[in-house]
């Protein structure tokens, strides 16, 4: 069987058996998803400071991860719509590495122009120059945020319904899209959700992120066995088992 790690690169355990639930029904029975969440950060990323340390955070949970279960995982997805530590997952994990962001991109391309909505206000330029970073700074036509965070959005299900459902149709109608990107971890499920009522395809991150992380050709890995180049100081006991002596 597979196996499918996925990194929680905040401090929220509700998040992270949301996406152990739909991540698992995506990938199928014939697929062991193991969701592990980081141990330091912030309950939710939602700010440049909170993303910063979920880069930490995230190479941390990989370290403590493999160092609890040596099997190594057929593929990781990170599980926040923003990818934090993405680059340097993939350049530490012989196993493929992608985020919700960058697997959603990819998918919604495959219909032409898209937009994203999400949740929080701060993650407009944050997820701008994130899709400049991963070669889609032409294709998001429009970033729409919503003033409430993920987690707010996920705590309150019915309303998010009518305020996403309400955001994307106007993404699809003033920016003239071929698909719209519901993007954040604590909104999965919510595209089929609001799907009737959008003109448009609405992609789920974490199934997109899903789908890429089993079902796309990986691409050769930098390295044969997880680790780190670096001699690493005041980290913890994992990402130090990993770096060099």
């Amino acid at each position: 069987m597979k196996r499918l790690l996925v990194i929680n690169p905040n401090t929220s355990e509700r998040v992270s058996a949301l996406l152990q639930t739909h991540v698992q029904a995506a990938a199928g029975s014939h697929v062991v998803v193991q969701t592990v969440t980081a141990r330091f950060g912030a309950p939710y990323i939602a700010d440049e400071a909170s993303y910063a340390v979920a880069a930490h955070a995230a190479l941390d949970a990989w370290a403590a991860a493999l160092d609890r279960e040596p099997t190594q995982p057929d593929a990781v997805l990170i599980g926040c719509f923003g990818d934090p530590g993405l680059m340097a997952l993939r350049e530490s994990s012989p196993a493929p590495v992608t985020g919700l962001a960058e697997a959603a991109f990819i998918e919604a391309a495959r219909h032409g122009r898209y937009a994203i909505v999400t949740g929080g206000e701060r993650w407009a330029p944050m997820l701008q120059r994130l899709a400049q970073a991963l070669g889609q700074a032409q294709q998001p036509a429009g970033i729409h945020t919503v003033a409430p965070t993920g987690a707010q959005l996920a705590a309150d299900p019915a309303g998010a319904h009518r305020l996403l459902a309400q955001a994307c149709r106007d993404a699809a109608h003033q920016l003239g899209v071929q698909a719209v990107i519901l993007g954040g971890a604590g909104l999965a499920g919510m595209a089929a959700a609001v799907q009737a009522q959008v003109p448009v395809p609405v992609i789920d991150s974490v199934i997109a992120g899903t789908h890429w992380a089993l079902r796309t050709p990986p691409l050769p890995p930098l390295r044969a066995t997880p680790g780190f180049d670096n001699a690493w100081q005041g980290l913890s006991p994992e990402m130090h088992a990993l770096g060099l002596a």
